[in-house]
């Protein structure tokens, strides 16, 4: 059905020029989505581009619209708590890697992929959470596109930044997150290596406005498992375990060097794990490289997408 558009969206639908979809999660959640249709002959199989923290789908936006325009279904889900999905405080929501992966299976069901072959594009969050589904439904996956991002534990020679640490482990960090809305207001700077125009900047935040909209922005970080008895452990070790399933499958991975979380450490995890894959390296762009490298890499992930 189609989502009935907040106010604060109504400024960006220049940039956004979907008309988002949602469902209904079994828990009762309006879960919004885009679903682009291709404009002539369906050229590539579907493909589903899942998003991190603290985006949206928009950041899929000119991915989007490429892929139809080269003759593809593409479909980009809000996670809940994100872009233009509910936002329920937790006790009505579990904000956890898990229930993620839950709703995308469900998801899927809603709108009709279970059983189809797709191509699946991650980014951050996105990979755990895109990876865990794929992990749990190898049979379905065609092509990966893998976007500075991780289907593992952290990589032995890497710590957790410390501004991560601060937003995951204090009531400080918590207020920063959901009080100041640091980590969706910085990220749109600390980001990109080439600076956001301040309307593209503006629409990555605008989901975000209060305390209550920020919610999941600071439980994304919070979730991050760092040891055995975190919730979301298990969930990455499975995935990690899994990985193998895919060592024959085509895979393409866009990556910025410049990011301070996913930097090199995760990328050779990523190449190690997957010597054939199509890499695409960009020493002086960042976390958002769909942003930083939108000319360059874009046309790349289409051309893989249509092999």
């Amino acid at each position: 059905m189609e989502t009935a558009l907040p106010t604060w969206f109504q400024a960006h639908q220049a940039l956004y020029p979907f008309e988002p979809k949602s469902i209904t999660l079994k828990a009762g959640h309006r879960l919004s989505y885009v679903d682009v249709q291709p404009d002539g002959e369906e050229k590539i199989v579907p493909t589903v581009m899942v998003h991190g923290n603290p985006t949206w789908s928009f950041y899929y936006r000119n991915l989007l619209s490429a892929v139809q325009k080269a003759g593809g279904r593409a479909l980009a889900p809000d996670h809940i708590g994100c872009g233009l999905s509910d936002k329920p405080n937790d006790q009505n929501y579990h904000y956890t890697l898990g229930q993620r992966v839950a709703d995308l299976e469900e998801w899927f069901e809603q709108v009709g992929l279970v059983g189809q072959k797709v191509n699946l594009v991650v980014h951050d969050w996105g990979g755990m959470i895109g990876m865990s589904y794929a992990s749990r439904h190898p049979e379905q996956i065609n092509r990966l596109v893998i976007l500075n991002t991780a289907a593992f534990h952290i990589p032995d020679d890497k710590r957790l930044p410390f501004t991560l640490w601060l937003g995951r482990n204090t009531s400080f960090g918590q207020f920063l997150i959901q009080g100041l809305n640091a980590f969706s207001g910085l990220a749109t700077r600390w980001a990109c290596m080439k600076p956001l125009s301040k309307a593209v900047a503006n629409a990555y935040t605008a989901p975000y406005h209060s305390w209550s909209t920020r919610i999941a922005t600071h439980r994304f970080v919070k979730d991050i498992p760092l040891k055995s008895s975190d919730e979301a452990f298990a969930v990455v070790q499975e995935t990690q375990d899994k990985l193998k399933l895919f060592e024959h499958r085509p895979m393409l991975l866009g990556w910025g060097l410049k990011d301070f979380v996913f930097d090199e450490s995760f990328l050779k995890v990523w190449q190690k794990r997957f010597p054939q894959a199509e890499s695409h390296i960009y020493p002086e762009s960042g976390h958002y490289i769909l942003e930083d490298e939108s000319t360059d890499l874009i046309p790349k992930i289409i051309r893989f997408l249509m092999n």
